[in-house]
């Protein structure tokens, strides 16, 4: 990849100012605010926003908005983002004014890792209540991986993402990742759990899943993990996903096969008690997609697991394997 010679002036320009070329080895460590980037550096927030606009302005950072707050990174693709990640390796791990900036990221990580503690130690009871009503996770993540393989996903993306677990887990495969949810205080669970694991290339936002913000098309691979359920409109959000699908790009979701545990409903906010395999393909097939695969997951009999779990695989029509008939398995014990 090359640069005209104004536009490589440009970016050089850009990066080679002391406190830009700071901030973008901080960002390239993951999302960070204003604010953040304010404390570690200990620079006023105008001059923090006027270096961030210039290197807005040669396209090597990305800004999204969540709620009132605005979140920057280092732009994942692009010449001028490859020239400079050569630069930023270029510089000297044991550089005092960078070791500097690198102890006050992670300080503000473990900050920021302690608050998502809190909040997912206050819903721990009620996840874990859900969790014993169905197949064991470990079994749903084999079985995800299994039909996610190993062919290279370029971009990926992630609805309702939650604690960004599927990021974790679907990592090895991907390049680079969006996750989505509405809640603020899950992403701030994700965003720690995504420092812990040191996983840089996942990227989470906050955003409706009815009227995502990013660019349609885009995406190889969209996940949609145990989201469904909650919603009053399953059918659109099915729909938002296909439309960010690349040609021949698939679609996994992950949610409940048919069940009467009518509680749910109210106890646990339940709008759906699960989906059946007709329902969904109908749902695919309107939006563009062919089914070609669907797994139940289905619990032992004990008293405590009396949930089925289904995993549905589609794929953008463009591209979709000829004369391919949706193949159902189940997984019972």
């Amino acid at each position: 990849m090359t640069l005209a010679l104004e536009t490589l002036v440009d970016v050089l320009k850009a990066a080679g100012e002391p406190t830009r070329f700071r901030l973008l080895k901080l960002l390239s460590s993951g999302d960070l605010t204003v604010t953040d980037l304010t404390e570690i550096l200990g620079q006023s927030q105008p001059r923090i926003s006027r270096h961030l606009k210039l290197l807005g302005e040669v396209a090597l950072i990305d800004r999204y908005q969540e709620g009132a707050w605005a979140y920057f990174r280092l732009s994942a693709d692009g010449a001028a983002v490859e020239l400079v990640r050569t630069m930023l390796l270029a510089a000297r791990d044991d550089d005092a004014v960078l070791a500097r900036d690198a102890e006050r990221l992670t300080a503000l990580k473990q900050a920021r890792s302690e608050r998502a503690r809190d909040y997912f130690s206050r819903n721990a009871q009620e996840w874990d209540i859900l969790r014993r009503l169905h197949v064991h996770e470990a079994e749903v993540e084999a079985a995800l991986v299994s039909l996610v393989g190993d062919e290279p996903v370029d971009q990926m993306l992630d609805l309702g993402t939650g604690t960004g677990r599927i990021l974790q887990l679907l990592q090895p495969v991907y390049r680079h990742a969006v996750g989505v949810d509405a809640s603020r205080d899950m992403l701030a669970v994700a965003r720690a759990n995504l420092d812990r694991a040191g996983i840089g290339k996942a990227t989470v936002r906050q955003g409706d899943i009815f009227n995502l913000p990013l660019e349609a098309g885009q995406f190889d691979l969209v996940t949609i993990h145990q989201v469904l359920h909650f919603l009053d409109q399953p059918d659109r959000a099915i729909a938002e996903a296909a439309r960010m699908l690349a040609p021949g790009g698939r679609l996994i979701i992950i949610d409940l096969a048919p069940h009467a545990l009518e509680y749910l409903r109210d106890d646990h906010a339940h709008a759906r008690l699960g989906f059946a395999h007709q329902t969904m393909g109908d749902w695919l097939s309107q939006v563009g997609l062919t089914l070609e695969k669907a797994v139940d997951l289905s619990p032992d009999h004990g008293r405590e697991r009396q949930l089925t779990v289904t995993i549905w695989l589609a794929r953008a029509r463009e591209r979709a394997r000829s004369a391919v008939s949706p193949v159902f398995a189940s997984i019972g014990h």
